[in-house]
């Protein structure tokens, strides 16, 4: 039998990740000399690290004591960014398992519709993005259902930068009447579109509001189906409660 390769490991690095991780057990930081004892290195070998570290970003000196610098707290943030996707994709393959449809979540973010993440499979899967869904928000539900819960500045602000156009035949093509139907959707009330944005589709999305951050969760089915929408969107809608008390929903991504 082969042996199998030890791994290359490259000393230096783990060094100054154990230096890292003793500046993390302290939230007013340490001195050089404690953080040379706790992370067993010899002083100027610890000097030399935090210099570097220091240099780089990860680290920052004050009065005497480092504490974690902006490169460090990216790396952090970026880490809670896909702990927070990965229970959005967990919460909406749940869904999908459960309805028996693509799940869509997207938020609105800096002025544009951003699509987050979908659930879908094989034999129930996603609408094809032909048309960018950031332009095409007048007629898809999911960029309908966004619009809906913005104030009419930024919904006014939204359709000068992304005009109304013909994406299908069934597109809403008058501004006006789109800013109607979009100003008199209640709060909670799934908002529907058959075929304005895909041929042989429908769609239903909810409209979730916290704070000012609009996002929706959304459904799709093929036009033969589309007797299951309504009851599949209201199903949903049931369990959106839970999810947000779960925290499976946070929308600050």
């Amino acid at each position: 039998m082969t042996a199998t390769a030890a791994p290359t490991l490259i000393g230096s690095v783990q060094r100054a990740l154990r230096l890292l991780e003793a500046v993390g057990s302290h939230v007013a930081g340490a001195p050089a000399k404690q953080l040379a004892r706790e992370a067993g290195l010899p002083l100027p070998t610890a000097y030399h690290l935090l210099r570097t570290l220091t240099h780089e970003g990860y680290l920052r000196r004050e009065k005497g004591v480092f504490v974690f610098g902006e490169a460090a707290l990216r790396l952090a943030v970026g880490g809670a960014l896909q702990n927070r996707r990965s229970r959005i994709e967990d919460a909406l393959v749940h869904w999908r398992d459960a309805i028996g449809v693509p799940v869509y979540f997207a938020v609105y973010r800096e002025g544009e519709i951003e699509l987050v993440a979908v659930a879908d499979t094989p034999y129930a899967p996603a609408v094809d993005e032909w048309a960018d869904f950031r332009e095409t928000g007048h007629a898809h539900a999911i960029g309908q259902c966004l619009l809906s819960q913005l104030d009419e500045k930024a919904r006014q602000d939204h359709l000068d930068r992304h005009p109304v156009q013909a994406i299908t035949p069934y597109t809403v093509r008058d501004r006006r009447v789109l800013l109607e139907r979009l100003g008199s959707t209640g709060r909670m009330q799934p908002l529907v579109e058959r075929q304005e944005y895909a041929l042989g589709t429908v769609c239903a999305a909810i409209p979730i509001t916290a704070g000012s951050t609009a996002a929706a969760i959304a459904i799709s089915l093929p036009l033969h189906q589309q007797e299951r929408l309504l009851p599949a969107v209201e199903q949903l809608r049931s369990g959106i409660g839970s999810l947000l008390s779960s925290f499976a929903f946070s929308i600050s991504i």
